[in-house]
């Protein structure tokens, strides 16, 4: 019998997610584990598969439209079935489906195919298809929208060759003010919009800043990587010898390892160290599990893996939910140093610049010292003054003996 395709929970306790776009359109046949569309979450893009095969005999979302958990999505038909049975179904189920179809089969037995056509003035496009076009160099205006109402989906970026050059942007003109040009928030950015606007304005943050001394931590990467230049091993970054070390200051100072909650403080069994990573749409903190036990060169490529599917947006949710720190790294972009915002419930991240040159004092005498400067964010209200600097020296002495990272 016809069944009724739902709008599925991507991510944990989401309410709403986006269908980015459409992969079968009604009358399409559907084989088992097909793809039938892409949904959006606040993190990442997640492919829908069919469960059962069949024809698609209803569409009731349009391509970039944000859908309720839960909500109706889609009509599939077993084999043999026909538009009757559709709306059989659309009947049954009236008071949970929208009156207004995206597309149904009726309708297209009763009207002749249309032509898709690109909408005149603004363009219509999923966020998916905008995506696609950055990524592969396509300007959309160039691509035959095929979706509802000539909107630009999925299929007609794949479908369009990359321009001989990047369009200029879009603008629009405002008397008396600079042209300008609107881009709508993804998923993502509401979301991260949301959470740290809650994390700045009610969680009570206080700062600790402190100088570590890179040399011996440079010399021995550069000997590691030397000696694996041959093989195919990854190199090792200084940001891998900083999670190392953050973990094993959690492994040592456990009281830090916390989270706060309403009813009670969160103690951590293990160092989920969680490594924030910039995409396209925004930034995700993709988390590397049990860090204390894992050796440099397994953080290092796992770190690679998860960097990697983060910007292609293929992480699993609990890839990338929960964590007990955080770290954010600026210092390949040459920042000197900065303060990050703390990611509830978790009680600190770290700030880390970069790595700079700068007249030291040792032993006695002014040398020329590699030094790199750090900042801890903390919730006061989950750790002290006195126990974040435990903390803090903790990590800078794993960072300034770096041969006990080595594992």
């Amino acid at each position: 019998m016809a069944t009724l395709l739902r709008m599925p929970e991507v991510a944990a306790n989401a309410t709403h997610a986006v269908l980015a776009g459409w992969n079968k359109q009604v009358g399409d046949a559907v084989e088992v584990g097909e793809v039938l569309a892409d949904i959006e979450s606040e993190k990442a893009v997640v492919e829908l598969a069919a469960d059962e095969a069949g024809t698609i005999g209803h569409l009731f979302v349009a391509a970039g439209q944000e859908v309720e958990v839960g909500a109706p999505i889609a009509v599939l038909l077993a084999s043999g079935e026909t538009a009757a049975d559709v709306s059989a179904l659309l009947a049954a189920s009236a008071s949970a489906i929208a009156p207004e179809p995206v597309q149904d089969a009726a309708a297209m037995v009763e009207r002749p195919a249309a032509t898709p056509t690109a909408p005149a003035g603004r363009l219509f496009a999923s966020p998916l298809a905008r995506r696609l076009a950055r990524e592969r160099g396509i300007d959309l205006a160039t691509c035959v929208g095929s979706g509802p109402n000539g909107r630009i989906v999925k299929r007609d970026v794949e479908a369009a060759r990359p321009a001989a050059a990047p369009a200029a942007p879009a603008v629009v003109a405002v008397a008396a003010a600079a042209a300008y040009r609107e881009i709508p928030h993804s998923a993502m950015r509401r979301t991260i919009a949301k959470r740290l606007t809650e994390s700045k304005s009610s969680i009570p943050h206080f700062y600790l800043t402190v100088d570590c001394r890179m040399d011996a931590l440079l010399a021995l990467r550069a000997g590691m990587n030397a000696a694996s230049a041959a093989g195919a091993t990854r190199k090792i970054s200084v940001n891998d010898f900083i999670v190392r070390a953050a973990a094993l200051a959690l492994l040592e100072v456990p009281e830090a390892n916390v989270g706060w909650t309403e009813s009670a403080m969160r103690q951590y069994a293990s160092a989920d160290i969680a490594v924030a990573v910039s995409t396209d749409n925004g930034l995700i903190t993709p988390i590397v599990r049990n860090a204390e036990a894992k050796s440099l060169r397994t953080i290092s490529t796992e770190i690679a893996d998860l960097a990697a599917r983060a910007r292609a947006g293929q992480l699993q949710p609990d890839e990338y939910q929960g964590g007990s720190f955080s770290i954010s790294n600026l210092g390949m972009h040459g920042v000197d140093e900065f303060s990050a915002i703390i990611n509830p419930p978790q009680a600190a991240i770290l700030a880390v610049g970069a790595t700079r040159q700068m007249p030291v004092v040792e032993n006695g005498a002014l040398v020329v010292g590699e030094v790199m400067r750090c900042t801890l964010s903390v919730d006061h209200r989950a750790i002290d003054g006195a126990l974040a600097a435990h903390w803090l020296a903790a990590f800078r002495r794993a960072i300034e003996s770096p041969l006990a990272l080595v594992g």
